[in-house]
């Protein structure tokens, strides 16, 4: 019988704290996407997935809450990227394990959790990572959906207080899996209100 995590000891975060800068500084997380927002999307998804839900934001926090979730701010200040969102979900989590994932991949499977669950007993792991397979058939690692012990709480303190912002160089001190995804699409992220189009259109 393949070894798993139990749901409950699984909290899931919402990373939802960037600049949305290439969005033109709108809160990505709070755009529209098949009439309700990308972090609401995002968290109608995971949490069936886990066993509580958190999501990570820096603007907005009103509308934050009000998708019935606890919001946590980065820790760090100036947006110092995902692993600042990591840290705000570690150091909240009640749960042996933490994953994440971000705002703007609508689409990311409903077996996400088990998967990386699965993988990551199986490897005796303390992370990991999504991978897919590109058109060219090179394995690109999608690190911000990312399934980690929330033991880890302390070294990542440890990093970002180095002034360490590079979640590869991070992942890269722990012993991690890749587990690949086969439908690159899945993950599919909105960057720019023209690609948030072309996923509203795809569906």
């Amino acid at each position: 019988m393949t070894r798993t995590i139990p749901r409950e000891h699984i909290s899931g975060l919402v990373l939802a704290g960037g600049r949305g800068s290439r969005m033109g500084g709108v809160d990505k997380g709070l755009q529209n996407y098949q009439g309700m927002p990308l972090a609401l999307n995002a968290l109608l998804r995971l949490a069936p997935q886990v066993g509580a839900m958190m999501i990570n934001a820096n603007r907005n926090l009103g509308a934050y809450e009000a998708m019935g979730a606890p919001v946590w701010p980065d820790p760090l200040p100036d947006y110092p990227g995902p692993l600042a969102g990591f840290l705000a979900g570690l150091e909240q989590c009640e749960t042996p394990y933490l994953v994440t994932v971000p705002c703007d991949s609508p689409r990311f499977p409903a077996d996400l959790v088990e998967r990386l669950a699965q993988a990551l007993m199986a490897a005796d792991a303390e992370i990991a990572m999504v991978a897919t397979r590109e058109d060219d058939g090179r394995q690109q690692v999608q690190p911000v959906f990312c399934l980690m012990k929330s033991a880890l709480a302390e070294s990542l303190l440890r990093f970002v207080h180095d002034g360490q912002r590079k979640i590869d160089r991070w992942t890269g001190q722990h012993r991690c899996v890749e587990v690949l995804f086969d439908d690159a699409d899945a993950f599919f992220n909105a960057n720019t209100l023209a690609e948030l189009q072309q996923a509203q259109q795809r569906g």
